[in-house]
């Protein structure tokens, strides 16, 4: 069923290098949406593909995305990306309702010990949940001439003809539908974690990229609640991180409606969060720090608790084949899905979306190993960061090799200072909001500032996930 009918409309964008007559993206997810914005600018048409029904309005979860029901950030870092694709997008979110927020600075994050200094780090940014961010986006998308958006038709197959994809063979999800194909110059799979890429690479003679993979066993269990007005000041943004001996963490955010989203999680079965909500609230009270859990006290639910799990963090290695075929591509979760408890699955959808857009002004030829290889800066650093912070607990086994150990002091000693000078403060903020390389808590000038700072004797107390993170990529 398709929601919008536009034919044969011009490009977005008659600059840009004309690379083809059709494209067709599976999945309109925040990567699928994304992508087709930028290939509007180089195809006379794109249409996306989706199995599920779409929601019309802003409030709407799909079952699709299941995380979206939880706590779910858009990184300062992501925030610029779609702002570069969809000019305007902030404005329209905050006129929507979507409360905005200064990075660095409308937040308390808890480390284990001490709370990182507040010091701003990039310009306001958009905080509000899943469905409504990702509502703005199809909307946006939806309205471009030479973009339509099909919904519930399930792709079965992708077509090909001498090393190249040609199209797929898709049917609708009503009852007693035929099959039939749909030709294009160009698919992006942006189909979600359980992508089925690999498996149709095989059936086209290719090998299945290679797989990273970190087992996390990690469950979120989350609800909508009422605070009294005013209650955390100018906070709308609450994080308590992980820690060794203790992995559970918190996160707490103000949405659109003005109620607050609290996610609890734990790693390992025996800190996994309750779903009853007496035991819900203590699980929660175990974690949060004294005002935080006096409010919290005082909270009214608005609504039921709802729960997911996540096994493990993947990460298909495409810029590593050797060959691949033309015509194809792949993006979003499908590449490299990430433990949500970061918050970086939609920026790194964003920032791939810029990446493909940059490949795509230097024309079509070979798109594919370029595109998989100027993804795959944003891809490493995001991966780097999760998977180092999830390695970083004791509950999720892991070897360190020397470099990791020695800089890993170095980043305990990095978040001992953050508690107290805004620089540091600033830069981490900068980094772990993809606005800046790990590379730069590492400066000759940041060094000589931590090995200062960290002579207090602030006590960070275990190592925390989302500060481990950064030392294994620090080195990387």
């Amino acid at each position: 069923m398709a929601i919008s009918t536009k034919q044969s409309s011009p490009r977005s964008d008659r600059s840009a290098p004309r690379a083809g007559e059709h494209a067709i993206v599976i999945g309109a997810s925040m990567a699928g949406l994304l992508t087709a914005r930028v290939l509007a600018d180089s195809y006379d048409r794109v249409t996306v593909l989706d199995r599920d029904r779409l929601p019309a309005g802003l409030d709407e979860h799909r079952q699709a995305v299941p995380q979206g029901r939880h706590a779910h950030g858009l990184q300062p870092g992501g925030q610029q990306a779609i702002e570069q694709l969809l000019p305007g997008f902030t404005d329209e979110a905050t006129r929507a309702g979507a409360p905005l927020w200064r990075p660095g600075v409308d937040m308390r994050f808890d480390i284990g010990g001490g709370f990182v200094t507040k010091a701003e780090a990039g310009p306001p940014s958009s905080f509000a949940s899943r469905p409504f961010l990702e509502g703005i986006v199809r909307r946006r998308v939806a309205a471009i001439a030479n973009v339509s958006l099909r919904e519930q038709t399930s792709v079965l197959s992708l077509m090909h003809h001498g090393g190249r994809v040609t199209g797929v063979t898709l049917r609708d999800r009503a009852a007693g539908s035929p099959e039939h194909q749909l030709r294009a110059d160009l698919v992006v799979a942006a189909t979600g974690r359980g992508a089925k890429v690999p498996a149709w690479l095989e059936e086209m003679g290719y090998e299945r990229p290679a797989e990273d993979r970190v087992d996390v066993d990690i469950k979120y269990a989350s609800r909508n609640l009422r605070l009294r007005p005013g209650a955390l000041g100018h906070d709308k943004i609450v994080l308590v991180a992980a820690r060794s001996g203790r992995p559970r963490g918190l996160f707490m955010m103000v949405d659109e409606h003005g109620t607050w989203k609290l996610t609890l999680n734990g790693y390992g079965e025996a800190h996994h969060p309750p779903t009853d909500p007496e035991a819900w609230m203590a699980f929660a009270m175990s974690i949060a720090d004294p005002e935080v859990a006096a409010e919290l006290a005082l909270a009214e639910p608005v609504n039921e608790i709802v729960s997911f799990a996540y096994p493990a963090s993947v990460r298909r290695r495409y810029e590593k084949l050797r060959r691949f075929p033309e015509g194809l591509l792949v993006t979003g979760d499908a590449m490299c899905s990430l433990n949500p408890i970061y918050g970086q699955g939609m920026t790194i959808a964003a920032m791939e979306a810029v990446a493909l857009q940059g490949c795509l002004r230097k024309g079509g030829n070979r798109l594919a190993k370029r595109f998989f290889k100027a993804a795959s800066g944003p891809v490493s650093q995001a991966w780097k960061l999760s998977t180092g912070g999830d390695l970083a607990l004791d509950e999720v086994p892991a070897v360190a090799a020397l470099p990791d150990r020695i800089i890993g002091r170095y980043m305990e000693r990095l978040m001992v200072a953050a508690t107290h000078d805004k620089v540091v403060a600033r830069t981490f903020y900068e980094v772990t909001g993809m606005l800046k390389p790990v590379p730069a808590l590492l400066t000759p000038a940041m060094m000589r500032r931590v090995l200062r700072g960290s002579g207090r004797r602030a006590q960070v107390a275990g190592r925390p996930a989302l500060v481990a993170g950064a030392e294994a990529t620090a080195h990387a």
